[in-house]
């Protein structure tokens, strides 16, 4: 639920156990205690998509063992081991950082990474002013007060055993079989050449010469799923991306989405009475489906400049529920 600074200071004071998401000056003047949060001023709301640098989203959890953990890129490997047996970790970590291109290329790897339950998702800024260093993607770990701009914050939530935690991703993408195969040999989200078929060329050329709504990610098939790749921007020889791609995984187009906003809300009908404990939405969907004064059926919380469940996702709804 959205909130005002006082109120979640006064929630942070009564020592509860919260998850915050809002703009980056309010996180850091927020007092220590038990809370992880990450940078973003962009929200899906009972009442509508929202951009805010005034208000914070919270979730509160009323677990009893918990614990907050900070993780850099030489180990965030160990979030697994971390991690209760019985229960969920929420993982914060920045755009662009070290440890969020660690993540990405290698946490399908990670001992025991599909027995736990790890979801959570990259913090952002108002694209307005996305690239300036002066304002930067940031994580806090509330119960020291550090805030870190190359390191994720997790916390690890533990449930009872009568209780099943499910993670849960709502994709309204599909490959379109008339698209060629795309194979990457550099892997990174700025990109300058691909494998069409087998084909060399630059990407950026591969995109204007076919056409390619940018809106519509690229889906490449990783454990039998279809994962997403966003497209954030072609200029010149360049293609940056959302997420990053990798070599050995083939990639095809996405199938045109005839109403964004009708694709999304279409699953959430049936989940306006689940137990959702967390959710968030990626900002490719909050903006290529204008979603800004727009209400969902179900499922509020942070939009974000990443998702993460297991592995690190784009355009995509990532939520856990408790049953």
């Amino acid at each position: 639920m959205m909130k005002s600074f006082d109120e979640v200071s006064a929630l942070i004071k009564e020592n509860r156990l919260l998850h915050i998401a809002g703009n980056t000056d309010l996180l850091k003047k927020l007092p220590q205690g038990n809370w992880v949060g990450g940078s973003t001023e962009y929200f899906m709301t009972e009442d509508g998509g929202l951009v805010s640098d005034t208000l914070l989203f919270v979730n509160e959890f009323t677990n009893g063992k918990f614990s907050i953990r900070d993780y850099g890129a030489d180990n965030i490997s160990q979030v697994t081991k971390d991690a209760y047996d019985s229960g969920y970790s929420i993982v914060i970590m920045p755009f662009d950082s070290d440890v969020c291109m660690e993540y990405a290329r290698n946490a399908s790897k990670f001992e025991g990474m599909f027995f736990k339950n790890i979801v959570g998702w990259v913090s952002g800024v108002n694209v307005k002013v996305l690239g300036n260093p002066e304002y930067p993607s940031i994580v806090v770990n509330g119960a020291t007060g550090e805030v870190h701009t190359n390191k994720a914050v997790t916390m690890h939530l533990e449930v009872p055993e009568s209780q099943t935690v499910s993670v849960n991703i709502i994709n309204i993408f599909s490959p379109d079989e008339n698209s060629p195969t795309i194979e990457f040999i550099q892997e990174g989200v700025v990109i300058n050449t691909c494998l069409v078929d087998g084909k060399e060329m630059s990407f950026a050329d591969f995109i204007r010469q076919q056409n390619i709504d940018t809106r519509l990610p690229l889906i490449g098939r990783c454990f039998g799923y279809g994962i997403n790749v966003d497209i954030h921007s072609v200029e010149d020889n360049e293609v940056r991306l959302g997420a990053p791609v990798f070599t050995g995984i083939k990639y095809q187009r996405a199938k045109a989405i005839p109403n964004y906003e009708a694709a999304l809300n279409a699953p959430l009908t049936k989940l306006k009475n689940a137990k959702t404990v967390f959710s968030c939405n990626c900002l490719s969907n909050f903006m290529h489906g204008g979603l800004e004064g727009k209400k969902l059926e179900a499922l509020f919380g942070p939009v974000v400049f990443g998702e993460i469940a297991y592995q690190m996702l784009s355009q995509t709804l990532v939520y856990v529920t408790l049953e």
